[in-house]
C-alpha cells in the first residue's frame, strides 16, 4: 500500500495510548495520515499529535460508523482495549467485553463500510506457560488469564472473518514493549503502571516506591525472570510494515514481535542504575503464581515476511529513551 491522497488515511483505535501514539508517529513518518479513535480512558489527548482525535467508545457502533464514513480509511490499526493481565483475573467480563465484543463491533462496522484490512494488536499472553523457548507462532495457545484469552478470541474472530468475508488481517503478538520516542515527544504514562522498566525508572527518580523483585530462584542466569524487551518504536515500525503485507497477501496472518535476546529483572535494574547514575531501591519477594522463568520470542517470521528488523531494541537503548521520557514527565499535563 503506497500512501497517496485520501487513501492515505488509517484509523487507529486506541491511538492515544502508549503503543498507539508511537504507531501514529511511525505512520506519519511513512506518509500515512493517522486518525485516532479513542475514548481516552487509558490514553491522553496530548499524545495525539499527528492527526485528528475522534473521541468515542469502541462499543458505540454509531459513533464508530460515523468516523469511518467521515474519514474513509484505507485500513484500520486496532489497539483499543484493556491490557492489565492481573486486573483481568478480577474483572474477566469487563476484559472480554472490551477486547472481544469491542473487536466484533469494529469488524461489523468495517464490513458495513467496505473496509477490508486490519492490523491487530495482540500479545504473547496468548501462549500462556511456554512449552519451549524461544516461542514460535505455532506454539499452542493456552492463555492463563482472561486478558490473554480475550486476545486469543479476538484473533479467532479475525480468522473467521477472513474465511467468511475475505477480511485481510495481521495480528502482531507483542512481547514486552518498552522505551519511548527518542525525541521525547511521547512515552509511557499509564494511569496504573505495571511494566517493569517504568517502575524501575520511577523508583530511581523517587516518584514510585521500591521495585518488587518477585522470585530470585528461577532457572535463569541470575535467578530472576527473563523477558524479551522490544523498543516501542520498533513495534510501531512493524505496524507500518504490516500495512504493506495486507496489500500483498489475503487471509489472517500472525507474527511475533520481540528482540529475541531477553534480559532478566536484575539486568534491567543494573542497566537502569548505569543509565541514571542512581541506585534503584529493591524489595525481594517470593515468586508470583503464573510467572514463567523465561519468555523469549522467535521473530523469524516477522523478519522474513514483514521485512521487519528491530533497530533500537538493545536494553541500553530502551532504558536510555525511557529515562529521557521519565525526566520530562513532570512538565506534561494530565499525568
Amino acid at each position: 500500500m503506497t500512501p497517496s491522497g485520501p487513501s492515505a488515511t488509517i484509523l487507529v483505535t486506541g491511538g492515544a495510548g502508549y503503543i498507539g501514539s508511537h504507531v501514529c508517529l511511525a505512520l506519519a513518518a511513512a506518509g500515512w495520515w493517522p486518525v485516532v479513535y479513542d475514548d481516552l480512558s487509558g490514553g491522553h489527548d496530548w499524545a495525539v499529535q499527528w492527526g485528528p482525535l475522534v473521541r468515542g467508545d469502541l462499543a458505540d457502533a454509531a459513533a464508530l460508523g460515523a468516523a469511518l464514513v467521515q474519514y474513509r480509511p484505507a485500513a484500520v490499526i486496532h489497539l483499543a482495549g484493556l491490557i492489565v493481565a492481573s486486573e483481568s483475573v478480577a474483572q474477566p467480563a469487563r476484559y472480554h467485553h472490551a477486547n472481544v465484543t469491542g473487536t466484533q463491533v469494529l469488524l461489523d462496522a468495517m464490513q458495513r463500510h467496505g473496509i477490508e484490512r486490519i492490523v491487530f494488536s495482540s500479545t504473547a499472553a496468548v501462549y500462556g506457560e511456554p512449552q519451549a523457548v524461544p516461542i514460535r507462532e505455532d506454539h499452542p495457545l493456552a492463555p492463563i488469564n482472561p486478558y490473554g484469552d480475550s486476545k486469543r478470541m479476538a484473533e479467532a474472530l479475525l480468522a473467521d472473518h477472513a474465511r467468511s468475508h475475505g477480511l485481510r488481517s495481521v495480528s502482531l503478538r507483542y512481547f514486552n514493549a518498552a522505551g519511548a520516542d527518542p525525541e521525547g515527544r511521547i512515552g509511557e504514562a499509564h494511569p496504573l503502571e505495571t511494566h517493569l522498566i517504568p517502575l524501575v525508572l520511577g523508583a530511581a527518580a523517587g516518584r514510585l516506591p521500591p521495585v518488587m523483585l518477585f522470585g530470585i530462584d528461577y532457572p535463569t542466569r541470575d535467578g530472576s525472570c527473563l523477558r524479551d524487551y522490544v523498543h516501542v518504536c520498533d513495534l510501531a515500525d512493524a505496524h507500518v510494515a504490516a500495512l504493506d503485507r495486507l496489500a500483498a497477501q489475503p487471509g489472517a496472518a500472525v507474527f511475533n514481535l520481540g528482540s529475541e535476546t531477553g534480559a532478566t529483572v536484575r539486568e534491567v535494574i543494573a542497566c537502569a542504575e548505569a543509565v541514571t547514575g542512581r541506585t534503584v531501591p529493591v524489595v525481594t519477594a517470593g515468586r508470583r503464581p503464573g510467572d514463567p522463568a523465561t519468555l523469549l520470542a522467535d521473530a523469524t517470521l516477522a523478519r522474513r515476511d514483514l521485512g521487519w528488523q528491530p533497530r533500537r531494541s538493545g536494553l541500553a537503548d530502551i532504558v536510555e529513551a525511557a529515562w529521557r521520557w521519565e525526566c520530562r514527565r513532570p512538565a506534561l499535563p494530565q499525568l
